[in-house]
């Protein structure tokens, strides 16, 4: 009887976890066949006749004795890559990963239930937490459903990491504090932090064993602001999260060794569900231009983020929002999953709380209130001063091509992100006279843990079709077939990263090895080539698909003299971020994002004339 019942319940969110395939080695000779076509484009005859030879010798020798090393590796575990990328990709970096690494993006809610308005902040932020809370709890009892790729299960581990999860820095690696569990697993914090004029307060999210409703949140969060606003200005600890990552593991422990007590503080707002923060700007936003409520989301006022936190909620004053999320624990699919959940409750129920008003009486929220001595009131500002000075250098565009999306892209038979991956390097070409080595991350999550391997959407194939239109002389007939023959190579690409046969991760892996056996750095990964084509982290641009919803994200540019190139496609329209250093003479973010707009014109104008 009880495995009948069973078996006419329903999925439960992690119950495939451990049937999903483990993570694969690809075969040696096929990653360095598609390492040397990725190169091509960026290298002369002379060039690539050197690098294919320093290949041939690496497949031969030492390469060869790396990949045995990592198919032994592989063998103990079912994801060879997991530690390692955590470690490599985000737990190592000593930079400021707040400003470098950390991912946030704005809520479309102003298009549909909650224009910009002064005076709605803390009724759409008590609504909009609701609503979050209740996905808290669907995931607790895994009822949130398992997302597929075709008929492929997909590794739902992520989700784990939206609440109660938080990075701790370490004098020379972070690690990653997870807190939250299952119903079945046992108890799960269940306070909430907020953050507001420099202060930090706290409290529960259950009371009495039930959650607390919109109207109670509403108390909560009115406590808050109406103490913030008549009191002094807290002295703004969080700022410190924005450090470069060693200093502020070395101002926490000093932060623990004047008070005890500041150990237990940092430690309840790591295992808090997340971070609710109260902005007092208001950012100008429109359906056609979000550009503003994106930069202040992703760089706005450090004393209310918790760079750390994997979930910052932001509510501006005049009713606008943001996410803010270290990047380390999930990539953006996971986040957009959960706050498209929340759009969907929102949409149905207008904008509103349409529950009861009573209010129970929950205990006030506790202020978090920190020992702090001179010396840390002075890194507060000295850490504020160089965060303004960094994120002022940064240019960001947010804004929405309106004149058509998916819907026309696929009646032309084309895949939707292939369509922006090729107008962006058309785009380039056009702004810089030269191929731009592209990072596009591809999901690998039907393999278990997996995360992303890269797509290098700047092929030869794509190279071609840039030049051919960019020549006057050439026909559109021409232009249309090269056209297809990029689009056909990039979508090959694609669902060869997603099913485990890339290269870049393959690649990282060897030197790993290469490097744990105290071996020399292969030539191979010191050649020109290597780095001219993106490799070690010197992609020009970094982008990234975020979806067919409303949500759309953005992180900074991977290298000084690049871009990054955010997008979600959505039926009628394509949504794009777009951003570069303003202390890099050659790049301009606003000009790309034009450029690109422009490509995509072009682009269907050439669909059109193929069919005439």
């Amino acid at each position: 009887m009880e495995k009948q019942m069973l078996e006419s319940s329903e999925e439960r969110t992690f119950q495939y976890q451990d049937s999903l395939p483990s993570l694969p080695v690809p075969p040696l000779e096929e990653s360095l066949s598609k390492y040397l076509d990725a190169v091509k484009p960026f290298l002369n005859q002379e060039e690539y006749q050197r690098t294919e030879d320093i290949v041939k010798k690496f497949e031969n020798g030492i390469g060869k004795e790396l990949h045995q090393k990592l198919l032994e590796r592989a063998k103990t575990r079912r994801n060879w890559l997991e530690d390692w990328w955590l470690n490599v990709a985000y737990l190592d970096l000593r930079i400021s990963t707040q400003i470098h690494s950390n991912m946030g993006g704005p809520g479309p809610y102003i298009e549909h239930c909650w224009p910009p308005k002064e005076g709605t902040q803390i009724e759409r932020a008590c609504v909009n937490i609701w609503h979050t809370l209740t996905y808290w709890d669907l995931l607790r009892a895994e009822k949130v459903a398992i997302e597929r790729s075709g008929n492929a299960v997909l590794d739902m581990n992520q989700f784990r990491m939206l609440f109660c999860t938080c990075r701790i820095p370490g004098v020379t690696r972070d690690s990653i504090g997870s807190y939250f569990k299952t119903e079945t697993e046992g108890e799960c914090p269940s306070h909430l932090i907020v953050l507001c004029r420099g202060r930090v307060f706290a409290f529960d999210a259950i009371h009495e064993g039930n959650m607390v409703t919109p109207p109670e949140i509403f108390r909560q969060l009115t406590y808050i602001q109406k103490r913030c606003h008549s009191e002094p200005d807290g002295p703004g600890l969080a700022a410190l999260t924005s450090n470069e990552r060693t200093k502020w593991a070395e101002l926490r422990e000093y932060l623990i060794d004047l008070d005890p007590k500041n150990l237990t503080l940092l430690e309840k707002i790591q295992r808090s569900l997340f971070v609710v923060c109260l902005d007092d700007s208001s950012p100008h936003a429109t359906p056609e231009d979000y550009t503003e409520v994106t930069r202040l989301g992703l760089t706005g006022d450090p004393t209310i983020r918790w760079g750390d936190k994997s979930y910052n909620s932001i509510f501006f004053s005049n009713g606008t929002c943001s996410a803010f999320c270290d990047h380390s624990p999930f990539d953006a699919m996971a986040l957009i999953t959960m706050l498209s959940y929340a759009e969907k409750k929102i949409i149905e129920n207008e904008g509103k709380w349409k529950g009861s008003d009573k209010v129970r009486d929950i205990p006030w929220p506790e202020e978090l209130v920190f020992t702090v001595d001179q010396k840390i009131i002075n890194e507060i500002g000295r850490t504020k001063e160089l965060y303004y000075k960094k994120v002022s250098d940064l240019q960001l565009v947010n804004y929405a091509f309106m004149s058509f999306g998916k819907a026309l892209i696929r009646k032309k038979k084309l895949h939707p992100d292939t369509f922006v991956q090729l107008a962006l390097q058309l785009a380039y070409y056009k702004c810089h006279g030269r191929p731009g080595c592209c990072y596009e991350t591809a999901m690998t999550r039907r393999f278990y843990h997996g995360r992303t391997e890269t797509i290098r959407p700047c092929t030869m194939e794509a190279v071609e079709w840039c030049k051919s239109m960019l020549d006057p002389s050439d026909s559109t007939y021409q232009r249309v077939q090269l056209m297809h023959k990029a689009f056909a190579k990039h979508n090959k690409m694609r669902k060869e990263c997603e099913n485990g046969k890339g290269f870049d991760r393959h690649l990282l892996g060897l030197l790993l090895i290469a490097q744990e056996q105290g071996l020399p750095v292969p030539e191979l990964y010191v050649d020109n080539a290597f780095t001219a084509s993106g490799g070690g982290g010197n992609f020009i641009l970094s982008t990234s698909l975020t979806g067919y919803t409303r949500f759309t994200g953005s992180a900074i540019p991977m290298v000084h003299h690049g871009y990054s190139f955010f997008y979600a496609i959505r039926d009628d329209r394509i949504v794009t971020t777009c951003s570069s250093w303003k202390s890099c003479p050659e790049t301009d973010a606003e000009v790309l994002c034009r450029t690109v707009f422009q490509c995509f014109q072009d682009m269907l104008q050439l669909t059109v004339a193929a069919q005439l």
